[in-house]
């Protein structure tokens, strides 16, 4: 039986934690940053866990 492949666009945007939750980047902060406050786009950097309800997909996804 062949492995199952990892989605190519999930792992760009996806990464889960040691203890397993899935993070993902805020949208806003690839272009146009020089209308964007400093602070905004420090909030923006951040990573955040993404919501319970697209987990499952995104576990099913990376292959998880």
């Amino acid at each position: 039986m062949p492995k199952m492949k990892t989605h190519s666009g999930a792992k760009k945007r996806l990464r889960i934690t040691g203890s397993g939750k899935v993070m993902h980047e805020r949208t806003n902060r690839r272009h146009l940053l020089e209308g964007k406050s400093s602070r905004r786009t420090r909030r923006l950097s951040v990573d955040v866990v993404t919501s319970p309800a697209d987990v499952r997909t995104a576990r099913a996804l990376l292959g998880r």
